[in-house]
């Protein structure tokens, strides 16, 4: 059993495996009174998680998955917060986050900007960030879950954008209406099952759509992409 802390929540997480702590040790904290949450994962649970993998896995990774997904699902109703499936970098103190279905090229446009804008560029979460309002200001949080590249940092940024990547020919971006970001944003959050949670969720999407900046751009994999989003999404 361990405590973490992600998103300013504390969690106490009551492992199977040594591989979840493994995961999670850049986020372990000590000497916690009293954790925001508790969780833990039923053999019922660890086996649903096994079949329903698509690749072969371990009981520790699967443990991994389950774990998240858990805590992914509560913190909606209790803390205002949520996962959202994306890739995050900092740059200028600003958070900029790209969304996009998997294989699109969200690890390979974040690497992009690293290699445009060099070591200025930090990334805060390569997959699965969790998002969190602190009065107007929405903020990315860093967490253990961030991708098979294991890309990410410890940290929060203020969000100043949220792109939606389409591959193409050619770099574009244009701003979009929450109208029509509204259905690429729900692809990428986490419905929780339990219909009370279900109803949190949609208002905190709606928060983050008319509070936050939305684009889309068509982008190759030239570092030109790069240059163009940075430009897009930093002259308003």
């Amino acid at each position: 059993m361990f405590t973490i802390k992600i998103a300013n929540i504390t969690v106490c997480i009551e492992n199977r495996y040594p591989h979840v702590r493994r995961l999670c040790e850049g986020y372990i904290v000590e000497d916690v009174e009293q954790a925001d949450l508790y969780v833990s994962i039923s053999e019922d649970e660890l086996g649903q998680q096994l079949a329903a993998c698509k690749f072969p896995t371990s009981a520790a990774y699967a443990e991994g998955i389950c774990v998240y997904r858990k805590i992914c699902e509560q913190i909606p109703e209790r803390f205002g917060a949520f996962l959202f499936h994306g890739a995050v970098i900092e740059y200028e103190g600003r958070g900029y986050v790209f969304a996009a279905r998997s294989g699109t090229g969200k690890s390979t446009h974040i690497a992009l900007w690293q290699k445009h804008f060099g070591e200025a560029v930090r990334v805060i979460n390569g997959d699965k960030p969790i998002m969190r309002f602190d009065g107007d200001t929405l903020y990315a949080y860093g967490t253990p879950w961030c991708g098979k590249e294991g890309l990410g940092t410890n940290a929060s940024v203020p969000v100043k954008g949220l792109c939606f990547l389409e591959r193409g020919e050619k770099n574009t971006i244009v701003r979009i209406s929450p109208a029509d970001a509204v259905m690429r944003a729900f692809e990428q959050v986490l419905t929780p099952t339990d219909l009370s949670s279900v109803d949190v969720m949609f208002p905190l999407l709606d928060r983050l759509l008319l509070n936050t900046p939305c684009y889309l751009l068509t982008c190759n994999m030239e570092e030109e992409a790069a240059a163009v989003a940075y430009e897009g999404m930093c002259r308003e």
